[in-house]
């Protein structure tokens, strides 16, 4: 109820500023996932870790888009707390997508055929009778 009212009182001008952020942030999000789509399905003619690292990188792009003109996190103070919950869910999943990574890999490295025995890996050879 208290959000449709303060939407009520925010001005033209003020609804006007939001709806241009939201436009913004549309258009800059269909360019961040068209460059890289176009780039993968177009098998653009880049080395694979070029493409990996567009990839990535427009999705980094695209997280802060969304956090700047969706969320409206910005530096201001009359947010409150926003930018430092902010700060602290990004060292978060940080913390939670770095040690996922790890526990993968390490459990990759220890748990491959062979490892656990010592015995060799099967071969697909038939059997002779």
């Amino acid at each position: 109820m208290s959000a449709e009212i303060e939407m009520v009182s925010l001005s033209f001008e003020d609804r006007k500023d939001a709806s241009r952020s939201y436009i913004i942030g549309l258009c800059l999000s269909g360019v961040l996932t068209i460059i890289p789509f176009a780039l993968v399905m177009g098998e653009a003619p880049i080395a694979k870790v070029w493409l990996a690292f567009t990839v990535v990188l427009a999705a980094l792009v695209q997280i802060v888009v969304h956090i700047h003109y969706f969320l409206h996190v910005t530096t201001k103070t009359h947010g409150g707390w926003s930018l430092i919950t902010t700060i602290f869910t990004v060292v978060i999943l940080a913390i939670m997508i770095a040690g996922s990574l790890w526990i993968m890999y390490h459990l990759n490295t220890n748990m491959m055929p062979g490892m656990m025995t010592g015995t060799s890996v099967p071969t697909s050879e038939p059997a002779s009778f």
